[in-house]
């Protein structure tokens, strides 16, 4: 059961919230908190043995689950920035030359740098190669002279979620990408 993937957590509007574990989602259905399914691929969950009855529990769960609960996430708020989704966001492209590289030979770079109050905001931050990123040193992008390839922009939650997760499935990938629309930026 290892090799089940995250499953995508929606609120029961259909919004994405979350990716969570499968044996969250266990306890959300065991609970009576799944409102509804979308998504073709099921799991089987087989659990303990009954002593009484000698049978053996089960259920199945769907990769994509409406819940109505009270948790509270960032749905509704920024997605959190890291290195790796803004690397991905970036598409692994240094946005001073263009180069894609590893993301290990990449950095983040503040246009406005921290060090002259730029924030660590999805906005402010770009994907930059170590070379670029020294060359541009602790200057705005038109202080030297470095043209930036694309706008930096805030990911909504499904962009945020497809960043977020190396194992999608393809009716979780549909699904998410229905909801995050055409973005400025890279394509």
């Amino acid at each position: 059961m290892e090799n089940i993937p995250a499953i995508l957590k929606v609120d029961s509007g259909g919004l994405p919230v979350s990716w969570i574990h499968w044996h969250t989602a266990v306890t959300l259905y065991a609970r009576g908190r799944v409102r509804w399914e979308a998504g073709a691929e099921r799991f089987l969950i087989r659990g303990g043995v009954n002593a009484r009855s000698g049978e053996r529990s089960q259920i199945e769960i769907g990769s994509i689950i409406a819940v109505t609960d009270r948790s509270k996430s960032h749905a509704r708020g920024v997605p959190l920035l890291t290195n790796r989704t803004l690397f991905q966001r970036d598409r692994n492209l240094c946005l001073y030359c263009g180069d894609q590289f590893p993301a290990h030979l990449l950095t983040r770079d503040h246009i406005i740098p921290a060090s002259r109050g730029g924030a660590s905001a999805w906005e402010n931050c770009v994907t930059a190669c170590r070379s670029c990123n020294q060359r541009k040193d602790d200057r705005t992008p038109e202080e030297a002279n470095m043209r930036l390839l694309a706008v930096p922009y805030t990911p909504n939650l499904a962009e945020y979620l497809i960043l977020s997760n190396r194992r999608i499935l393809a009716d979780q990938m549909e699904f998410l990408l229905a909801h995050a629309g055409r973005r400025r930026g890279l394509q």
